[in-house]
Order: C-alpha cells, then sequence, then structure tokens
C-alpha cells in the first residue's frame, strides 16, 4: 500500500490489470486512472483503499482518489475464479510499463486456491464488468481487511510459514 501511495502521489488515481501474459508475463499492471482501456468483459476483482494499514476496516467511505480498481481480463478471470489472488510487491525491476517499474520493485501475483466454503459463498456473487461499471454498478463493500503484513499472511509462500503480523 506504501508504494501505491507513493505511485498515486507521483501518477494521481490508479488503476491495475492482471496482465495475461504480455512483457513480465502474468504481472499485475499498474497505470495512472483511466490510462489503460477497460473491456467490456474484463471483470473487477476488488476495490483497494489507498488510506487503509495493515489489518484496519475502513471508517468512512473513500473519496474517488482513494480508490484503487483491480482488474482481469473475462477470459483469465474463467481460468482464475476458483484463486484468490494476492497483489504483492518484491524487490527487482519489471520490464513492463506498469508505473512502479523505476521504483526498483515489482507487483507480483501470488494465487490460493478457495476452499470450499469459499467457492460455495462465491457462486452467488455477481461479478462486476467492465459494461457493468461503465452503467455504474459498484461491488458491495469489502468486510475483509484488505492489507496484511506479509503476502504469506493471506496467501502461503511455498517453503515458508506465515508472518508473526498475521491478522
Amino acid at each position: 500500500m506504501d508504494l501505491l501511495r507513493r505511485l498515486r502521489g507521483l501518477h494521481g488515481p490508479l488503476m491495475l490489470h492482471q496482465s495475461g501474459g504480455c512483457c513480465d508475463g502474468s504481472a499485475p499492471m499498474c497505470y495512472p486512472a483511466g490510462e489503460f482501456v477497460i473491456g467490456d468483459h474484463d471483470v473487477l476483482l476488488g476495490l483497494l483503499d489507498l488510506r487503509l494499514r495493515v489489518g484496519e476496516q475502513p471508517a468512512s467511505a473513500p473519496g474517488p482518489g482513494d480508490i484503487a480498481p483491480v482488474w482481469i481480463s473475462g477470459p483469465q478471470f474463467a481460468a482464475w475464479q476458483h484463486t484468490q489472488l494476492v497483489l504483492d510487491v518484491v524487490p527487482g525491476r519489471g520490464s513492463g510499463f506498469s508505473l512502479e517499474s523505476p521504483e526498483g520493485c515489482r507487483f507480483l501475483s501470488r494465487g490460493r486456491v478457495f476452499d470450499d466454503a469459499e467457492l460455495t459463498a462465491l457462486a452467488t456473487a455477481e461479478a462486476v464488468t467492465g459494461e457493468g461499471w461503465a452503467r455504474g454498478e459498484r461491488p458491495a463493500a469489502s468486510t475483509e481487511p484488505q492489507v496484511v503484513a506479509e503476502a504469506a499472511d493471506a496467501c502461503p509462500v511455498p517453503g515458508r510459514g506465515t508472518s508473526q503480523n498475521s491478522m
């Protein structure tokens, strides 16, 4: 979140798109809001509230500049819909067009397969598509904390245990 807040300070409101294989493979790419054209069949994965710190829940509705929507293409969503994607930041420079490239770090998606109860709950949820977003559809506010101290707190990293800072 610190990186996203720094990028917002440099570039204004942000959006992210989970790349489908160009440039950095399947890296999440960060752009100024509106610079990457969202397709009608792209799927909104979530809205990141850039005001939040580890474990926090929002006390009030965020302003437009405090939200960074995260998108994925429709066909890629179909392949990954059974998986929780966790946005992480790791050292090293990516080779794509993402805003963090000059910062000496890059975004990385980590994945965790949803359990049966989560899959059942998700089966009843309607996804917001680019077409729906253009009509004003928005997802319900998250009831879960969005920010964790370490990626392993939300998505186990092979060969490592969970962080002592887990929620």
